[in-house]
């Protein structure tokens, strides 16, 4: 499929604590479109969020295989791990995790500039990502003197300064309230349509679900197209 940007092949996932084994995700096979928007619903337990970090490379498979671009994440080293998720995705978490001691333009900057974008094209992009999500007039507020809901769209732009091909977002709106929330979840899509970027987005919110161009609930720990 030369479209196709992930593909997932009888995943699973089994924790085990205290001599009790826990599998969240069995026999759990995917394929996205590079573009497609994907959206994941399930019951709170389900294995949502697992699923997303194994795609993210911030958790590892039981069994299985998670290709990325026709690359095997579930085998990446560490120092392979580290730079697909510096170069490939854009994460966004139910909490924004932005430094406090930095300002939202540096914040949007900073991960750039790590990465060895020249300072003057890091600031450029983190400035024209600023206004997109329509926040110029707070770039020089630190986290604590912004919003829920700005805080959250100072994240939204964060993730997409390094130009990832992949976004993962994780439950963003859980921590808003409804406004914001829908906010949130407007500007995510509207922002990976801009962009032309994958989106894969966690959600419990069915108005944001309704508007993606995949929808999967997660029923004993395998997916379910179309809700």
């Amino acid at each position: 499929m030369m479209n196709e940007l992930i593909r997932i092949e009888n995943l699973e996932k089994t924790y085990i604590s205290t001599g009790e084994k826990l599998t969240v995700l069995k026999n759990l096979s995917m394929s996205v479109s590079r573009g497609e928007k994907c959206v994941i619903v399930g019951k709170s337990g389900s294995g949502k969020s697992t699923l997303l970090n194994i795609i993210g490379g911030l958790d590892s498979v039981t069994a299985g295989k998670v290709f990325v671009d026709g690359n095997d994440v579930s085998v990446m080293s560490e120092k392979e791990l580290a730079l697909y998720r510096q170069k490939f995705l854009g994460l966004i978490f139910q909490f924004h995790y932005l430094l406090k001691d930095f300002t939202a333009l540096e914040n949007i900057f900073l991960p750039a500039y790590m990465a060895g974008v020249p300072k003057k094209s890091a600031l450029r992009r983190a400035r024209t990502l600023l206004n997109d999500v329509g926040l110029s007039d707070r770039a020089n507020h630190l986290p604590s003197a912004l919003s829920g809901g700005e805080r959250q769209r100072i994240a939204v732009a964060r993730c997409l300064v390094n130009n990832p091909e992949l976004i993962l977002a994780d439950e963003p709106t859980g921590n808003l309230d409804p406004s914001n929330a829908a906010v949130i979840g407007d500007l995510l899509f509207s922002m990976a349509d801009k962009y032309n970027k994958t989106l894969i987005l966690v959600t419990h919110d069915m108005n944001i679900a309704s508007k993606a161009s995949v929808q999967y609930y997660i029923q004993d720990g395998a997916l379910v197209e179309n809700l």
